[in-house]
């Protein structure tokens, strides 16, 4: 089976990840998984923990001990960004693990919904790199609320022979007029409103003053008039990339290495005035209807095999040192990653926490300049 065209298959909607798993099944994948289920009675969905996580997380290959333990895979939610998933459970929706990224952690602690984690029940924990853990507002008594999965960068997929690059590139490639129409940006404040900063040149210090909030909505709005399409749904902005719809468009660096994969043209943009980095990770909600099958997911999402596929699907960094172990040097340089994250983090501009007003306040006006107020 040519696994790439299988998943390109997903990525196009042709094939449901369920047809994609009865795939793999037929091909050797349940000689592992197969025994586990004869053995166990499958459990209805609501003896399961559910994972809570971002469109593109709710893969089986992400969380494959936790399906070597108990034979199924957690229920998966999905959410477009992390306000939108902190909203969902301060209105009471209750899940055991939710994935939200290093800048939300202290607002999202502050809800009192979450509990820090019992690293003693997480075997790959002595793995994990201290780093990533070691975060503003993230740990409580030696203990962390989250456990830090996968780190990265948001910048810029563009086709190399479609964008006439003029100097080195930088965040104005997506405010260039030549190409108006054929701007593709995320619709996620919690991206777009960062990323127009470094463009600005607003130190991540200053960016809650009114000074620096007027600056970057004036150049967002300046942006809107270039803009094809808002979306958090990267495989839009992958599809129009592919076709040419898209000249440049604002990803996570997924997008560039399964367009890559495919053949196209593209390249992830290094700017000049730095990406956006980020870590996000797994926390467990305090009410927690599996706490014990919670720390299984938490620690399956550790695991070397999670971070195996983090790097080799998707092209982000993972927290297991021993990831890394399963790739050449080569191989990580093909995907702009190094086993020491802070290489990566240090070289781009790592967002830092904000107040709730904050984040509210941008929230609301990333929408009016989308809907063209």
């Amino acid at each position: 089976m040519d696994i790439k065209k299988e998943l390109k298959a997903i990525r196009n909607r042709e094939l449901s990840r369920r047809e994609f798993s009865g795939l793999l099944s037929a091909v050797g994948v349940s000689l592992v998984m197969s025994p586990l289920a004869s053995r166990k009675a499958l459990a209805a969905p609501e003896d399961q923990a559910t994972f809570f996580t971002w469109g593109g997380y709710d893969d089986n290959a992400f969380v494959k001990p936790y399906i070597d333990k108990y034979g199924e895979p957690p229920n998966f939610a999905t959410f477009g960004g992390s306000e939108e998933a902190l909203t969902k459970m301060r209105a009471g929706y209750v899940v055991d693990v939710s994935h939200p990224c290093n800048q939300a952690v202290p607002r999202w602690v502050a809800t009192d919904l979450f509990r820090t984690l019992d690293t003693s029940k997480l075997s790959n924990w002595p793995d994990v790199m201290p780093e990533l853990y070691n975060l503003e507002g993230n740990m409580a008594d030696g203990a962390p609320y989250m456990a830090p999965v996968d780190w990265g960068r948001t910048s810029i997929t563009y086709r190399t022979d479609l964008f006439d690059l003029e100097g080195p590139e930088s965040w104005d490639m997506l405010w260039d007029k030549r190409y108006e129409g054929r701007i593709g940006i995320l619709a996620s404040a919690g991206d777009s409103w960062w990323c127009a900063a470094i463009r600005e040149g607003i130190d991540f210090s200053n960016i809650a003053t009114d000074e620096s909030f007027k600056k970057v909505a004036a150049a967002l709005r300046e942006q809107r008039a270039l803009v094809r399409t808002y979306t958090d749904d990267t495989t839009t902005l992958e599809q129009a990339l592919a076709s040419g719809e898209l000249v440049a468009a604002m990803t996570w660096d997924s997008s560039a290495v399964l367009l890559k994969s495919e053949g196209v043209p593209v390249k992830f943009a290094n700017p000049k005035e730095g990406a956006l980095t980020w870590v996000c990770g797994a926390m467990m909600h305090k009410d927690a209807p599996h706490p014990d099958r919670a720390h299984d997911l938490v620690d399956a999402l550790l695991s070397v095999e999670a971070g195996k596929w983090l790097i080799e699907v998707n092209g982000y960094g993972h927290s297991n040192a021993k990831s890394f172990d399963q790739f050449t040097t080569e191989e990580l340089d093909a995907l702009g990653l190094s086993s020491n994250p802070s290489e990566i983090l240090n070289a781009g501009k790592f967002q830092v926490p904000q107040t709730q007003e904050f984040e509210t306040a941008i929230n609301s006006e990333f929408e009016q300049i989308k809907a063209g107020f």
